[in-house]
This record gives structure tokens, sequence and C-alpha cells, in this order.
């Protein structure tokens, strides 16, 4: 009886042992992510890193809902029902200085200057700023781009009280332009070519907030307190998953835009990828951010009106698990 177990115990290690010698994987935590803005290249490094396995390999198990926009995202998230999002750091620190959401730290800087601008088209009347004086500017529902407004009008010489805004869901802003309902759009620059093809071909105008407002981070990677503090390994995991899918991205913009592709049959690659090509310069993949910087951002921000005094670059930003380099 002893030898005979002795012989099941040995095939029974003899077979655990057959295979690739890899280190089995770690059960995966299930964690939801939101998207900035749908479907489109400047999130396709999401469906990236899960394509190629980066966040199975961290012992993730990722689930990628689209986003809405700053404000809606920011909802979901200070509900539990996302775990990590790609939002505009701005708005959502514009947002963590005037006492909403303040449960929420950066992880990682997706581009280092803020890519939102206002975007006409050829002929519409809006060759700078302060032609969008009695005109309409559609912008998505809840989006970091009106909470920036004020600022950019400020320093452009703009009077804001003769701009008409015009709310929508992300998807429906590139008709809201070609259909002339709005004169322009509050969006980011690397959705130029996207909105120029959904105008039929129409050149674009393109007037970035950065010409006024260059100390500004754009988007990057955000979590609630829950991870960040609760389970910093889980967001160090994650973190670096999605930082090795967006450097894949960077080097592979074609791909990348057909792997989001297959993924949202909805996505458009063509527009994609001249998003991913677009936004390049202003990314680093290491995820960097400066204290230095955040700190430079909020004088910035308390200087123009849109948070208070108070804020604090550890308020918003874990520098724990933020890249220093």
């Amino acid at each position: 009886m002893r030898r005979a177990c002795s012989a099941i115990l040995a095939v029974t290690l003899l077979l655990a042992g057959c295979g690739d010698n890899e280190t089995p994987a770690r059960s995966g935590d299930k964690v939801t992510y939101l998207t900035a803005f749908g479907a489109v290249g400047r999130d396709a490094f999401a469906w990236v890193a899960q394509e190629k396995g980066y966040f199975r390999d961290a012992g993730i198990d990722v689930t990628i809902q689209l986003g809405a926009a700053t404000g809606e995202n920011l909802k979901v998230l200070a509900a539990g029902r996302a775990q990590f999002a790609n939002l505009d750091l701005t708005g959502t620190w514009i947002l963590a200085g005037k006492g909403q959401y303040p449960d929420v730290r950066a992880i990682a800087a997706i581009h280092q200057q803020t890519l939102v601008s206002i975007v006409s088209l050829q002929g519409a009347g809006i060759t700078e700023p302060k032609d969008l004086e009695g005109h309409q500017v559609g912008a998505a529902t809840g989006s970091v781009n009106q909470l920036l407004f004020p600022a950019y009008a400020k320093l452009a010489g703009i009077d804001p009280a003769k701009v008409t805004w015009v709310n929508a869901p992300p998807a429906q802003l590139p008709a809201l332009l070609a259909s002339g309902r709005v004169d322009a759009l509050s969006t980011f620059l690397i959705g130029a070519k996207g909105l120029s093809k959904a105008a039929g071909g129409k050149p674009t105008v393109v007037l970035p907030y950065s010409t006024y407002l260059p100390e500004l981070f754009g988007n990057g990677l955000i979590a609630p307190l829950a991870i960040t503090r609760d389970k910093p390994d889980l967001a160090r995991r994650f973190r670096d998953a999605a930082l090795k899918g967006l450097q894949y991205t960077l080097e592979h913009p074609q791909e990348a835009a057909e792997i989001m592709k297959k993924a949202q049959p909805a996505a458009d690659v063509t527009a994609a990828v001249g998003e991913i090509t677009l936004m390049a310069p202003y990314v680093k993949p290491s995820g960097v951010i400066d204290r230095q910087r955040v700190a430079a951002e909020i004088t910035t921000l308390e200087k123009g009106g849109l948070v208070p005094p108070g804020l604090t670059p550890d308020s918003i930003v874990d520098f724990a698990l933020a890249p220093a380099s």
C-alpha cells in the first residue's frame, strides 16, 4: 500500500512538473478601468495592454469600460463601480480644489501637457480666440474643457459671457460640428483629424489652450484612495502594465488602433492612428509626474481663479506610486 501511494505521488509530481516551467499565474485581481473618452486613439493603450497580456501577466483581470469625460468618470470612481480611470489630470484637480472628489489620486501621467483645444472648421469664422464670442461651442458633458475655459478666456482676451456652450455625449460631438449645429468644439487637439474626416475632409482650425496655459498636465491614470492607500501593490501592477501598453501603442500606432477596433467595432482606425501619432510628442511612456510641475500647475489654477488656495501636490498625486523619472 505504501509503495502504491509513493508511486501515485511520484506520477502526480511528474505530471505537475511537465509543461513550460513557468511560474504559476497569480489569481487575478478583478478591476474595472474607465477610458477617458470612449474608444479613441488616446485610449488605445488599455486594449493593447489587455490584448498583449500585460494585465494578465501582472495578475489583474481588467474589464475596460468606455468613459465619458472627467466629471462623469469621477462619479463612477466615487461610487466604487471602477477602480482605475484615464482622466484629465487638470480637470480632476480643479474639482478636487473645489472640494469635489477629494479621495482620488494620480498615479501616472499619460500626457505631459494639456491637449485641450478649440477646434473649428475653416470657413466658420473662427481663426483666433476672440472670434469665439457670439458663437456656439460644443463640449462633452462634465469635461475639463468648460472647467478650464474661464482661465483660458481671461488670458486669451475672450468675454466668456458671449460664448454659448452646447453639451453632448462624446460620441455626438463630431456630428454637432460637421452639421453646423455648433461653430466649434472644445476638445483634444489630437482629435482634429477625426473631426475633419467626419466633416467630409474640411480642414480644421486648432486653438490650443496650452498657448496660454503651458504648465498644465493632460490625461493621467487615476485611482481612489481605496486602491492607492489600501492596495498599493495592485496600483503599481496596474500602472506598469498600462504604461507598457502605452509604450507599445506609441511604437505601433496602426496595430494599436486595429487592436482597439477588434474590441470596439465602432472605433475608427484611421482617426485613432492620427490621435496616437499626434499625441506622441506630449507623452513620456514612463508616466512621470514631477512634484515641482504639479506645484506650478496649482499656482496657475489659483491665479486663474479655478481653485481656492489650499490644494497641495500630495493631496492630488500619490508620489509613492507616481513614477519620478
